[in-house]
């Protein structure tokens, strides 16, 4: 009986699952560092939209001008970043008032734990004739 020669692709059978699962723990990390870069853009992108709402809302209030802006700068805030925001208006009496946001960006869930660093957002707009 004679032996033949293995074919090219018959000695390469397994060869690209090997392959797959040997990338597959570089594919998972590249993924969820991706994600974590979405979520601090996406916290970036809140900060900056939440100052510029509580310093719309401070620049019309006619009393009670630090509640209003605090409350403007939390109402379009999911659960997950309102947790741990802090909303501070200030200028009052200059004309012009200004808006400070700090929001925790989370890891990789929001509403999980959070980064120990802070995002911030600033805005700044002229008081509302009266």
């Amino acid at each position: 009986m004679r032996m033949r020669a293995p074919l090219a692709r018959d000695r390469d059978r397994g060869q690209v699952t090997i392959e797959f699962l040997g990338m597959t723990p570089t594919i998972i990390v590249t993924l969820v560092v991706l994600w974590q870069l979405v979520l601090v853009g996406y916290t970036f992108t809140l900060a900056g939209n939440a100052a510029d709402e509580a310093v719309r809302a401070a620049t019309a209030a006619e009393y009670d001008r630090e509640g209003k802006c605090r409350q403007a700068g939390l109402d379009k805030l999911s659960d997950a970043w309102r947790a741990g925001a802090e909303v501070s208006c200030g200028g009052t009496g200059s004309g012009y008032i200004t808006s400070d946001v700090k929001l925790q960006v989370p890891v990789l869930f929001p509403g999980t734990i959070a980064f120990p660093f802070t995002v911030k957002g600033h805005a700044g707009a002229v008081e509302e004739a009266k």
